[in-house]
């Protein structure tokens, strides 16, 4: 039976793994459990899954949700109480799927106690990949992908040679202005943004799929997590979200993965991999799926992805800077505080106002971060 830590447990990735363990107690049990502050789900989630420690990253909830649950569980709070769930010392997978660049400690942590990650966040990668892949190579960490991306890929890498791949392709949703113009975009709010028309995500998330940053962070993720290079590295719309990703080989053949667009098909694999396990979710059906499209991403329409590819093309500490303010531009944009534009155009001002350097250190990357996260928030004032 493999023991599971999740870290963000109370989101839209947390909740639907949470889904799966519960269809396969027999194979999975969860021993750790983290959410920032809600608390009234993670009571819940205690209750169904009796979880060994749970952190609460506000201290104030931590204490109230303490006094409900009693003796029962362990409680911890703040970034101390998210290693603490991330390094438990039973715990043989670690599903790191908390928003933002806040993962990046609890999963550094994980990866030096030699844990597997079961990696969906993706800042974590973004802001420090090449420090994180070294210590996941030094401390024999494996890493596994649960964003359906990077799970397609690693699924069609499976028994073959890295060295014969020429490129990796992934899908885009195109989000939630795929069909919009840009006149129309200008004037669009976090509302509208929020309107997916094929997943079911979290807002951040969601926010990103409809800039096409979600996108330029994957292809900055899937530098690291392939070890490829950014002329490698192609996206293509695909509005039906059945093939969640491709890889060609130096012969021209491609092998694609398909499915449902269900995270839990991503989520469940990484659980059980190297294992294939039963699942609940329904099957692709080919007789009512009708035609597969496919298109290149509009950089003019959606400049986050291109910002994100620069990002990567500098290196150093530019993609942390990129995540930070994108982070931080979310965040207004979801309050309906800027425009839809002011995204991309906050971001390209604070990737042109720092001086990328190369880092060593965590603490390094994260002090770029608070940097940058203070410099958009003094800008927009």
């Amino acid at each position: 039976m493999k023991k599971i830590s999740i870290l963000g447990s109370t989101g839209s990735i947390g909740i639907q793994a949470l889904d799966v363990v519960g269809a396969h107690r027999e194979r999975f049990k969860i021993v750790g459990l983290s959410a920032s502050g809600n608390i009234d789900e993670l009571e819940k989630q205690i209750e169904e899954f009796n979880p060994e420690v749970v952190a609460v990253f506000e201290k104030e909830k931590a204490e109230i949700l303490s006094h409900r649950v009693g003796k029962k569980v362990k409680i911890v709070s703040g970034m101390e109480g998210l290693v603490t769930v991330a390094t438990l010392e039973n715990a043989d997978i670690v599903l790191t799927s908390v928003v933002g660049s806040v993962g990046l400690l609890p999963t550094l942590e994980a990866i030096r106690r030699k844990k597997t990650i079961a990696l969906a966040n993706k800042e974590t990668l973004v802001a420090a990949g090449e420090l994180v892949t070294k210590e996941a190579k030094k401390y024999a960490a494996g890493i596994v992908p649960v964003d359906s991306e990077h799970s397609a890929i690693f699924q069609c890498l499976q028994g073959e040679d890295i060295k014969n791949v020429s490129r990796i392709i992934l899908t885009a949703s195109g989000g939630s202005f795929r069909d919009w113009t840009r006149a129309e975009m200008e004037k669009a709010g976090a509302r509208d943004a929020l309107k997916h028309p094929t997943w079911n995500m979290g807002k951040k998330i969601t926010i990103d799929s409809s800039t096409l940053m979600n996108k330029g962070l994957e292809v900055i993720e899937a530098r690291w997590l392939f070890n490829m290079e950014l002329d490698k590295i192609d996206v293509v719309v695909h509005p039906q979200s059945v093939i969640h990703s491709m890889v060609e080989y130096k012969d021209n053949s491609i092998i694609g993965q398909m499915g449902v667009p269900d995270m839990r098909i991503p989520i469940q694999y990484a659980l059980s991999y190297p294992e294939r396990i039963e699942s609940s979710v329904k099957r692709l059906d080919f007789s009512n799926l009708g035609q597969l499209t496919f298109m290149p991403p509009d950089i003019e329409r959606f400049p986050c992805l291109s910002l994100a590819y620069e990002a990567l093309k500098i290196g150093k500490t530019m993609p942390c800077v990129l995540n930070g303010a994108n982070e931080v531009l979310v965040e207004y944009f979801l309050r309906d505080r800027i425009g839809f534009y002011d995204i991309p155009k906050f971001i390209e001002k604070a990737m042109a106002a720092h001086k990328p350097f190369s880092y060593k250190t965590v603490d390094e990357i994260l002090e770029v971060d608070k940097w940058v996260r203070n410099w958009v928030r003094n800008e927009i004032k």
